[in-house]
């Protein structure tokens, strides 16, 4: 049985949430830290089944010495390709001479696999380091899980509160997958103590379309929500090129022309999950995208 996890980006919005369920399943968890953040120790000190290690990714000595007598490496840094690649390539170096058993690295997102190349950044990079990881000696699991459903409450604008409005682009009948940051992070915490994990697993806490979006939006409100077209998939991909062109920020990890990237990964259905396997960990209270959008109007 796993018994020791280390967890990068432990600190952010999706590590604590893994590092929490990890606990949850009575796992004693390393967090990696960068030299002179004290924010590790202030967020995880009070708890006795944690260790704080300190380690710049760019000191392998120190990443090496980190990963002692660790089986499992989960990564949940966040970020573009200085970090998506060259910070977890450095991690994943370090792993392989630590002799760490296995690797999940810092994927957490739609099928990138089969995305055109040039449409969508993110999901280029995290194909770029997956190439990595397979050709490393480690095993490997990633977790895809389709979009986070927490972003639908406004962070991606793809239900319009105040117009009562659901955005699609080609088709309102096209699948979209979402899953929880909170399902994403109770799936990868068996992930990491399962040792027959496969290279990929697929979860979707939910798969809907714009056109159910708008019926659950006008149920859950009482306000008829109508969809509302937005042009074609390859319009938006035009439009996000022009945009990444002239925003001249490619270092931004959420530029407003990623964002039209992801809907056209999304909205093409290059992006759609077809090996979805929900029971893998056993029975589990998946939340709904009905349940998300419920809470944020406060809908019973």
């Amino acid at each position: 049985m796993t018994t020791s996890v280390l967890v990068a980006g432990a600190t952010g919005d999706l590590g604590a949430r893994i590092v929490r369920e990890l606990l949850l399943l009575d796992t004693r968890v390393r967090v990696l830290t960068r030299p002179g953040s004290d924010r590790a120790a202030e967020q995880f000190g009070g708890e006795d089944r944690v260790d704080v290690v300190t380690a710049a990714y760019d000191d392998r000595p120190a990443l090496v010495a980190a990963l002692a007598d660790v089986e499992v490496v989960v990564s949940a840094v966040s970020g573009t390709r200085s970090v998506i690649v060259d910070a977890q390539r450095a991690l994943l170096a370090a792993a392989v001479e630590a002799g760490v058993q296995r690797f999940v690295p810092s994927d957490y997102a739609a099928d990138y696999r089969r995305v055109t190349p040039g449409t969508n950044r993110n999901f280029e990079i995290r194909r770029e380091f997956a190439a990595e990881v397979d050709a490393a000696s480690i095993r490997a699991t990633s977790v895809l899980n389709g979009a986070f459903a927490d972003m639908l409450t406004g962070q991606a604008p793809l239900v319009l509160f105040d117009r009562r409005r659901v955005l699609y682009w080609s088709s309102a009948d096209q699948v979209l997958d979402f899953t929880t940051k909170d399902d994403v992070a109770w799936v990868t915490a068996h992930v990491a103590l399962d040792p027959d994990a496969p290279r990929v697993v697929e979860v979707a806490g939910d798969r809907v379309t714009s056109r159910e979006l708008a019926s659950t939006m006008s149920q859950l409100t009482g306000t008829p929500f109508r969809l509302q077209w937005a042009g074609t998939t390859g319009a938006l991909s035009a439009a996000a090129r022009i945009g990444r062109r002239v925003a001249n920020n490619e270092d931004a990890t959420f530029p407003a022309w990623q964002g039209m990237q992801y809907f056209v990964s999304m909205f093409s259905g290059e992006a759609e999950l077809r090996q979805v396997r929900n029971d893998r960990y056993g029975p589990h209270e998946w939340t709904s995208v009905r349940d998300v959008l419920a809470a944020h109007v406060g809908a019973d």
